[in-house]
């Protein structure tokens, strides 16, 4: 007698066959979208990354072209802090449910997690809290918040609460989140990179570099600025300087270079023995991180975030005292045996934030949200 053949058991923890990911072109974001899409379709994960707000530049586009099973969509959707009204961010919304149900993609990895409120996605939707205004605010201003920032944070809120699970990249971020919106702390996956090749100590010159999103406030390039005036070197800064809303910050001192792609960061950060940021707001820091992985010594600014992350492997100042930033710094300058040991130190502290532990984090976190969606009602039977 044949016996019957048993189809094989269904993992206890299923992974999603093909993801929507959605990511922007303007900051970290970005980077973060294309590393972490890489290390998801390495293992055979089909991604299809949604570009909300600005097109991607030509290298950007270039770099998601050249990553296997990634499928790149520009969107010509609105980033939701860009939107000119709840309509926009509602028709974003829509629009990219649609596209989730076209795909017929397994899972939803949103990036902007307040386009969740109103997609009416039928698969599980993973969050994740990169920045928000409400923090932002309450960092750098402080008291009533602008009219045109409460509906923003009002539907980000929704946004939050239709994921079926939230991440964040530090525990300070984390911990800021679920105060400013009343929830549970989104669960902790620190973003990562991958080391550049020949990553370490190396041949240094003598200057100061710094990156980022040099016209938002909260990466504070004034009081680096200021400190620039006190000090003998060239403090040299990439990034852009206007913002997509048209604000715009000048240098007075420091040399600025604008926005940079990855391997021209890369170049630079392997000739500074100091990297330094006076950042007042920073859910993480990714240049912060592939500065350490590249072995430069970090000045950074005492603020929760940094502290968390890189204690032990960097020097702390007072994010607005520029006399000390800019002592700090001299100290490192004027002691490169010094400023070696703690580039050292960083490049070590650095390989605790690896892609692969990146992608780990985030695919427990897709199991876990999908192990969820198959023993309830799923989305698409609830709105039946």
């Amino acid at each position: 007698m044949r016996l019957p053949v048993m189809p094989p058991a269904a993992p206890a923890h299923p992974v999603p066959a093909h993801l929507l990911m959605t990511a922007d072109s303007v900051g970290g974001v970005w980077t973060y979208a294309l590393d972490l899409a890489q290390e998801l379709a390495a293992d055979g994960l089909r991604v299809t990354l949604a570009v909300l707000g600005p097109s991607p530049q030509d290298d950007q586009t270039a770099a998601a072209r050249a990553i296997p099973g990634l499928e790149l969509i520009d969107t010509g959707l609105p980033l939701d802090w860009m939107a000119e009204d709840p309509a926009a961010i509602r028709h974003g919304a829509e629009a990219l449910g649609t596209l989730a149900r076209r795909l017929e993609v397994d899972l939803v990895h949103l990036n902007s997690p307040a386009l969740a409120a109103d997609a009416g996605f039928t698969v599980p939707v993973v969050g994740v809290c990169h920045s928000c205004l409400a923090t932002w605010w309450a960092t750098l201003r402080g008291g009533a918040l602008p009219s045109d920032f409460l509906w923003r944070i009002e539907v980000l809120a929704r946004g939050y609460r239709a994921c079926d699970a939230l991440a964040a990249p530090s525990a300070a971020f984390a911990q800021a989140t679920a105060a400013a919106y009343g929830l549970p702390p989104p669960v902790v996956v620190r973003n990562g990179r991958r080391p550049p090749p020949g990553g370490g100590p190396g041949g240094r010159e003598r200057f100061v570099f710094t990156a980022g999103r040099l016209w938002d406030d909260g990466k504070n390039i004034a009081t680096l600025d200021a400190a620039a005036a006190l000090l003998k070197v060239p403090v040299v800064a990439a990034g852009s300087l206007e913002g997509p809303g048209g604000n715009r910050r000048t240098l007075r001192h420091a040399a600025a270079l604008g926005r940079l792609d990855a391997v021209s960061v890369a170049a630079w950060l392997a000739r500074a023995p100091v990297f330094a940021s006076a950042a007042l707001y920073e859910p993480f820091g990714l240049t912060v991180l592939e500065a350490a992985q590249a072995g430069c010594a970090l000045v950074l600014s005492d603020i929760a975030t940094f502290r968390e992350l890189w204690d032990g492997a960097a020097l702390f100042v007072e994010p607005r005292d520029s006399a000390a930033l800019a002592a700090t710094i001299r100290r490192m300058l004027d002691d490169p045996g010094e400023a070696g040991r703690l580039g050292e130190a960083a490049r070590l502290k650095a390989g605790q934030y690896g892609m692969e532990s990146m992608a780990s984090g985030m695919r427990s976190l897709y199991r876990s949200v999908l192990a969820h969606h198959t023993s309830t009602p799923s989305r698409k039977e609830a709105v039946a």
